[in-house]
């Protein structure tokens, strides 16, 4: 009997009208378009309407999934959405984004590893469809990043936009899909990476809105060292894993939250830049979507059997590496 992989076999995205550039933000906070470009690599990034929420966006890329690919919603089984921003607290966005898509018979959840949130997906959703106990998983990393950012910050708010992204995880038998993963996390990161207030620790209330307890706290310095050591050591691993030199690997699909992360992760795999994918000058860190609006950006490039690893660091903190082999031709 021939192993079942869980495979990638689609990809849609959404990206709102909004842009707000670098020029926009010298207008708001103490700071300037060659100091943003020189430590994040960021031209600018897109921004969702007040009102409305993460599911907005989700919706609109598992949609895109279902029209290109005329797919029944009826047919899919699962449905999960990696995100920080969820629309509300308790009621699941992935509940509403199953709904709305006519995907009423599948069940949903949300995924929260920060910035390592659709490659954590990535690993629950290819696991599912390894288990034979269901075929078709839509798999989404939304953020509304404006929502939570503090925009008279200017450590913060030159990082981050809004954006998702979805795939499409079904069964293989030809060998293609996730390969392999190398996954970690470390508690040390909780005071360097949170938004204080909101939780059970610190429940909302009038002092914690005046004292902007409620908007992203970032310690860049700390979470930049422990960034570049993880998550470029993380990939390393997995080729060392699966005997991957750095000519058996056709891309680098790695989360966009600085170039110079990037750069760091690359070099450590002895990547060529030609190798390394990146859209970052154009959206940004969208935290949980960075993923997969490489795989949208960039989905007419690859081909079936190309061999991908993947890799992600955020707060908690979380992260690691995934290999994938590409299971279709776009």
């Amino acid at each position: 009997m021939k192993k079942t992989f869980g495979s990638i076999t689609a990809v849609g995205s959404y990206l709102p009208k909004n842009v707000l550039n670098n020029y926009d933000l010298e207008k708001m906070v103490d700071t300037n378009d060659e100091w943003i470009l020189a430590r994040t690599g960021i031209k600018e990034r897109r921004i969702l309407d007040k009102g409305i929420g993460t599911s907005f966006m989700a919706i609109n890329a598992a949609n895109q999934i279902i029209n290109k690919n005329n797919i029944n919603p009826l047919d899919v089984d699962m449905v999960i959405v990696a995100t920080v921003t969820p629309d509300m607290h308790v009621s699941a966005t992935a509940a509403h984004v199953a709904t709305q898509i006519g995907a009423i018979n599948a069940f949903g959840y949300d995924l929260q590893a920060a910035c390592s949130g659709f490659l954590y997906g990535m690993s629950v959703a290819s696991s599912y469809i390894e288990s034979g106990r269901y075929k078709k998983i839509i798999l989404i990393g939304a953020d509304k990043m404006s929502s939570i950012v503090d925009y008279s910050d200017r450590n913060t708010c030159i990082i981050f936009g809004d954006g998702a992204a979805a795939v499409l995880f079904e069964p293989n038998e030809e060998g293609l899909g996730m390969q392999d993963e190398f996954l970690r996390s470390d508690g040390i990161g909780r005071q360097f990476l949170k938004i204080e207030a909101g939780g059970s620790v610190m429940p909302p209330s009038i002092e914690t809105v005046q004292s902007k307890k409620h908007f992203l706290f970032q310690d860049g310095k700390s979470v930049f060292k422990y960034a570049v050591s993880n998550m470029s050591e993380a990939s390393y691993q997995i080729m060392q894993r699966n005997n991957l030199s750095n000519e058996d690997i056709n891309y680098l699909v790695p989360h966009q939250a600085n170039k110079r992360i990037i750069d760091a992760t690359a070099n450590r795999m002895g990547i060529k830049n030609s190798k390394v994918l990146m859209n970052i000058e154009k959206y940004g860190n969208t935290t949980a979507a960075t993923i997969p609006l490489i795989l949208s950006d960039y989905e007419n490039q690859f081909k079936k059997g190309d061999n991908i690893i993947f890799a992600a660091f955020g707060g908690g903190f979380t992260w690691g590496a995934s290999f994938l082999k590409w299971a279709y031709n776009s």
